[in-house]
């Protein structure tokens, strides 16, 4: 059981993780008004999860602390929203494992001996990231039609005659490579129509075999072939006041083009096997990542069904020209699959952006959202990384220090000096406003001494004066004497 060390009436808690908890540092929360419970193991720190509203939690870590301990201790926190602070001893945090353990499960860390001060004001910058946590977890929601992602110009432009379409009974052909959302935007169109009460029914044309497709969209009657052993009901009577979708449309057997158009063109259809017409009032959405253009002059596609379907057109846009939906999307998908992983994942490095942005996406949304939920379950840190991704063809890019940068301005600075006063160590440290013995301690720690022409060349010697002139111009006084 976890053991209560200050009443009950305290405003706020903090969850103390200890095998041994430090009775000094208990005795500051309580004067400092924390309500602290004492919890040893994984299943005291649920049920005090469960029980109390735990904002804050401290990790005492043990003097010798083993990697078994540790695991017990990641498995003890990860579960929870709490903002875990760490203390450790001194030389604690040079072990690899436990940095590991403070950058992935904890708010902050403190080394002992800690000031009382320093803490408590560590403890109420968790309390108030939690407090920040918690709005944005229950903030409303923003609504997002029909699921449709996206805020650049060209998703903003599909929406708009999205809604057009939905508002007309006219069949629409919506164009766009595989992986775009093609589905999505023709659920879209039907939860926007008059017909949104009604069946959304959808069916890959291209997954069907030839010999069953024409069964699949008008249904059969009992003994219309072997093997219909009872009537079927197709998938066009099954969407009868609602809409169907046709998705692949342009890898349907030229067999079926034509049963279908008839369909088109009288709106009744005919069982397998049936002996009459049947009336069905059904919108038809298609769509396809075929060029049907190309596939009617090749002759795989009829150009009739090609205007029938096509009276209203939407064209859904790559991944690869959304901009910053690339960004939103990858988000969306982190929050439906971060708990797939075994760590909590907290977003994406900066690398992780950066490579997203550079990526072509040839599976376009789907693509995406498989590559995200991958990284969730790969990644070693709290953060999605640009190795975690995956992605073929991406270099990962080290940034360079502000130390690198400014060691490189300074090369490019003294080169070029040097050679505008023909390797003149007075005037090159005259113009770069240095003394000469600054100068030359530059030349020494950049590498360019090995560049000079004094380094290549006899006659090339450091001016009298200089550091690295001192010792020739005692020698030549010595000769002359």
């Amino acid at each position: 059981m976890s053991t209560v060390f200050s009443p009950l009436g305290a405003e706020r808690t903090v969850l103390l993780v200890s095998l041994k908890p430090d009775t000094d540092t208990v005795d500051w929360l309580v004067s400092e008004g924390w309500h602290v419970v004492h919890a040893k193991t994984q299943q005291q720190v649920q049920r005090t999860i469960e029980r109390v509203a735990i904002h804050v939690g401290l990790v005492q870590l043990p003097v010798s602390c083993s990697s078994q301990q540790l695991a017990e201790l990641e498995s003890c926190i990860s579960q929870s929203d709490v903002a875990w602070i760490a203390e450790v001893r001194p030389g604690q945090a040079e072990d690899p494992s436990i940095r590991r353990f403070i950058l992935d499960f904890c708010f902050d860390f403190v080394t002992l001996p800690c000031n009382d001060e320093r803490l408590t004001i560590l403890m109420g910058h968790a309390d108030g990231l939690w407090s920040l946590r918690d709005t944005a977890n229950h903030a409303k929601p923003v609504a997002v039609s029909s699921t449709m992602i996206g805020q650049c110009e060209a998703m903003l432009q599909l929406n708009r005659g999205l809604d057009k379409c939905a508002r007309n009974e006219a069949p629409v052909f919506i164009a766009g490579e595989s992986g775009t959302g093609k589905e999505l935007t023709a659920r879209a169109i039907h939860d926007r129509s008059a017909r949104a009460k009604e069946p959304f029914v959808a069916i890959n044309c291209a997954a069907i075999p030839p010999s069953l497709l024409q069964s699949e969209l008008f249904g059969h009657e009992r003994g219309a072939f072997t093997g219909a052993l009872q009537r079927k009901i197709g998938r066009i009577e099954a969407a009868a006041g609602g809409t169907l979708f046709l998705d692949e449309i342009g890898d349907m057997p030229h067999e079926c083009q034509a049963v279908l158009l008839r369909f088109l063109q009288e709106g009744t259809i005919e069982r397998l096997g049936g002996t009459g017409p049947i009336k069905v009032d059904v919108r038809i959405v298609s769509a396809t990542h075929v060029d049907l253009m190309a596939a009617i002059e090749t002759g795989r596609f009829r150009m009739d069904l090609y205007h029938r379907l096509c009276v209203l057109r939407l064209d859904e846009p790559p991944l690869r020209e959304r901009g910053g939906d690339i960004k939103l999307l990858a988000q969306h998908a982190l929050d439906l699959y971060r708990r797939d992983g075994a760590r909590k994942i907290r977003g994406f490095s900066s690398d992780a952006i950066s490579a997203m942005f550079n990526y072509s996406w040839p599976g376009n949304v789907r693509e995406l959202i498989n590559c995200v939920r991958r990284a969730v379950v790969m990644a070693e840190g709290r953060f999605i990384t640009a190795s975690d991704l995956g992605l073929p063809g991406i270099e990962t890019k080290c940034g360079r220090t502000l130390a690198e940068i400014r060691c490189d301005a300074e090369r490019a600075a003294v080169r070029d000096a040097l050679a505008r006063h023909a390797y003149s160590l007075s005037s090159a440290a005259i113009e770069l406003g240095i003394s000469r013995a600054t100068l030359y301690r530059l030349l020494n720690s950049s590498g360019l001494r090995d560049e000079s022409p004094s380094s290549r060349h006899p006659r090339c010697v450091p001016e009298c004066g200089d550091p690295a002139g001192e010792p020739a111009r005692r020698g030549a006084e010595h000769m002359a004497r």
